[in-house]
């Protein structure tokens, strides 16, 4: 079966989100395991590191949300399938799943989705968009709290036809590793930063939105300032604003109205992850919506760092409260504070403990390996 097997996965962009490097790696996993792979989309930085031996890629403006564009991908998405003898169509956003959706109908080809966020709605014709997400023949959530999601607000949309399942996503363990970290990268890291590793350093990595928490990251680091003293430590806010302007204005102002301007960093982005987690002594992650997974603190753990995380959605499930990292009260940046203060306090041998626990849970539940062989696996039985 596994030679018969050819999977078109389709995607906005191929940027560095969950949901693209997820895409990226379960490509490049087919093609490893005697599939064809390939994959549609408009462009992406991820792109250029894609093996064009492996993977077969196709650029079509898969982004967009206009109804004439849906249309016509559709009919390029059918040019596709039918020309590559493509088996399953993947498609992981919902603009380009309506044009998958309709092409697969047209070819008779199996559909699949993965449902990677809440998508909000607030009247029945959003809703019903979003609901072309569970219109496929298998529907995988990204973990409980998505499959939840599903079952409580698009329940007349599934049927006995349809299966649901939850396939956790996963990170490359052995990119997020501690030990493939030189000390020459750190150091210039630290230069870049214009940080001395003398103080303790506490990283908040997402791109500035408000839902992301940095306001209330930012209170809870003057918080912690007024308990320590100021300059105590450093703060690094790491993503980029993505053209919010006016967001980064006000978090801006909000630094200098809590005096943090010498000791609150905003870094736009970091081509090393695992060095920016590996120099740092804190993560956190403090969304005040709930994280459909929640990358950074799985990543955060399989660096052997001690994670800091809102009490909901996917950090729920990956973060082991008091063994591989700490919960705190989303959106209260007085728990916040509190957390930071408790973990920085703690002595160097809990924090190893705690850092090797965590590698460990993430290892054994959120390995892209797994993930990826759960969703080939789940794609041989679709076709049988």
């Amino acid at each position: 079966m596994s030679s018969e097997l050819k999977v078109l996965q389709v995607i906005p962009k191929l940027g560095y989100g969950g949901a693209e490097t997820g895409c990226y790696d379960l490509a490049h996993y087919l093609h490893e395991n005697n599939c064809s792979s390939f994959i549609a989309t408009s462009g992406g930085d991820l792109i250029k590191f894609i093996d064009k031996k492996k993977v077969k890629l196709f650029r079509l403006p898969v982004h967009s949300k206009n109804p004439l564009i849906i249309i016509f991908n559709t009919f390029a998405l059918v040019f596709i399938i039918l020309v590559n003898g493509i088996s399953i169509v993947h498609a992981r956003s919902r603009a380009p799943a309506w044009s998958c959706f309709l092409a697969t109908k047209i070819t008779r080809k199996k559909f699949v989705t993965t449902f990677h966020g809440t998508y909000n709605f607030n009247n029945s014709i959003k809703k019903f968009y979003n609901s072309i997400m569970v219109r496929s023949n298998l529907i995988i959530a990204g973990s409980n709290f998505i499959f939840s999601h599903i079952n409580k607000n698009y329940s007349k949309y599934l049927g006995a036809k349809k299966k649901l399942l939850v396939i956790f996503r996963g990170i490359n363990v052995d990119y997020f590793d501690p030990s493939t970290t030189t000390e020459t990268q750190e150091k210039q890291l630290l230069i870049d930063w214009q940080i001395d590793k003398s103080k303790k350093i506490i990283l908040l990595p997402g791109r500035l939105t408000s839902w992301k928490g940095q306001e209330s990251f930012i209170e809870a680091l003057s918080l912690v300032n007024k308990e320590l003293g100021y300059d105590s430590f450093y703060g690094v806010i790491l993503g980029s604003d993505q053209g919010r302007n006016v967001y980064k204005k006000k978090i801006t102002r909000l630094v200098e109205q809590h005096r943090l301007t010498n000791q609150l960093k905003f870094i736009e982005h970091c081509k090393n992850m695992p060095v920016a987690y590996k120099i740092s002594d804190l993560i956190v992650s403090a969304s005040i919506e709930p994280e459909s997974f929640g990358r950074v603190a799985v990543e955060a753990q399989s660096m052997k760092k001690p994670i800091l995380a809102s009490d909901i959605g996917g950090s729920n499930e990956t973060v082991e409260n008091g063994k591989t990292g700490f919960l705190f009260e989303a959106g209260n940046p007085v728990s916040l504070s509190n957390k930071i203060l408790e973990i920085l306090k703690l002595d160097e041998s809990t924090l190893k403990s705690m850092g090797n626990e965590g590698r460990k849970n993430i290892i054994k539940k959120f390995n892209v390996e797994k993930m990826c062989f759960s969703t080939y696996s789940e794609y041989k039985k679709l076709l049988n």
